[in-house]
């Protein structure tokens, strides 16, 4: 039974690339056709890649290891956040802060200072101190959460990471591969897939195709945790040909 439907991709959305003038023709593989000026991915392929991608997420967790959600663009932001925190994952929803894998000891350092600041203000610490000393205190605080909040629990560098949009978050995907940091990946059109180690082909600029796919990252999270099965998808037939490709060009169009 695959993961994810036909279904399920078509009605978020998963289909839609860019337009054939913003491409990469490394995607080809992936591309099934054109319409009207834009390219439509090969969703077959998708479902396929989302069965890798899932079943390797969940043999990250079996093996103790995290899986790091990032998605730092409008679109992905509300996504990533709510599935990682659904699945008890670390995440990046803000900016990408250079070095937050490559230089790790800082980062950790500035989490520290988070930590020491919460501490400051639960134990009456505050207090004593003068009010201007306070609101810096403050600022500084609010700074450190809005960028270091999702991971601040992330003690070590992920045994993997989830990625959306690869051209936009090319300085995790950069610090990813010189670190050897697997990267599974939402795959437009327009991206370079050999940057990702588990391609999943699809639109990483629509809210709900964002949330599909980041939700079965989660699921695969989950189901490792706790051995449990989330899966709610149409059973994969090996042998969907022509009539396939015709029911998903038929809804195409429609859109």
């Amino acid at each position: 039974m695959a993961v994810i439907s036909m279904k399920q991709l078509l009605e978020a959305g998963v289909h839609f690339g860019h337009q054939t003038r913003r491409w990469n023709p490394k995607m080809a593989q992936y591309i099934f056709t054109e319409r009207n000026g834009i390219y439509i991915i090969d969703l077959q392929k998708t479902v396929k890649k989302v069965d890798e991608a899932y079943n390797f997420a969940r043999s990250v967790v079996e093996n103790g290891e995290t899986i790091l959600f990032v998605g730092t663009k409008k679109q992905a932001q509300d996504a990533i956040k709510e599935e990682a925190e659904r699945c008890g994952m670390p995440y990046v929803a803000q900016r990408w802060l250079g070095g937050t894998m490559t230089n790790f000891k800082t980062i950790r350092s500035r989490i520290d200072r988070l930590r020491k600041i919460e501490q400051m203000e639960q134990d009456g610490s505050f207090e004593s101190l003068p009010k201007k000393e306070v609101l810096e205190l403050q600022k500084e605080r609010a700074r450190l959460m809005k960028f270091l909040s999702g991971i601040r629990n992330m003690h070590k560098l992920p045994g993997a990471i989830f990625i959306v949009d690869s051209r936009k978050e090319r300085i995790a995907v950069a610090e990813a591969r010189n670190l050897g940091i697997p990267l599974v990946g939402i795959v437009d059109t327009n991206c370079d897939p050999d940057e990702i180690d588990y391609v999943i082909p699809g639109n990483d600029d629509a809210i709900r195709a964002v949330k599909l796919l980041a939700g079965k990252i989660a699921d695969a999270v989950i189901e490792a945790k706790q051995g449990e099965q989330m899966n709610d998808a149409e059973p994969a037939n090996a042998e969907e040909g022509p009539g396939e490709n015709l029911s998903e060009m038929e809804l195409v169009e429609e859109a």
